[in-house]
């Protein structure tokens, strides 16, 4: 009995130390993959950039809402929780990061682009500043 419970205790502490699954409700996708879900219509495509980055150039259609703005929860909640929602930041750090903010109340599919803005830039996306 004694084994038994020691050999419980080794699964416990193994699977409890695995490192989680990435959400699948989070999708990584390429600045092409990207470029042909913004054809569709209707997307809510947005930029966790500062204002100052959306100024200087952001892709067409996105709207700004700040990552570190302190009413971020408050302008990320008036999106439609029920539909897919893509987003992009720099690098992709902080959409990353937002992504997971927006899973946790209650978003059902986030798209995050890979490399951010600056991996759209250099593949030769179309920007509007």
């Amino acid at each position: 009995m004694k084994k038994l419970s020691i050999i419980y205790l080794i699964l416990f502490i193994t699977f409890s130390n695995c490192k989680e699954v990435e959400d699948p409700k989070i999708t990584v996708v390429t600045p092409e993959e990207m470029q042909t879900f913004l054809e569709t219509d209707n997307v809510q495509l947005i930029d966790v950039r500062t204002q100052e980055e959306f100024n200087k150039g952001h892709i067409e259609g996105a709207q700004n809402i700040n990552f570190f703005s302190p009413t971020f929860f408050d302008d990320i909640s008036k999106l439609d929780k029920d539909k897919p929602v893509y987003l992009y930041c720099n690098s992709g750090k902080r959409s990353a990061k937002c992504a997971e903010k927006m899973i946790e109340i209650g978003f059902i599919k986030i798209y995050d682009l890979e490399g951010g803005f600056s991996k759209w830039k250099h593949e030769g996306l179309e920007i509007k500043n």
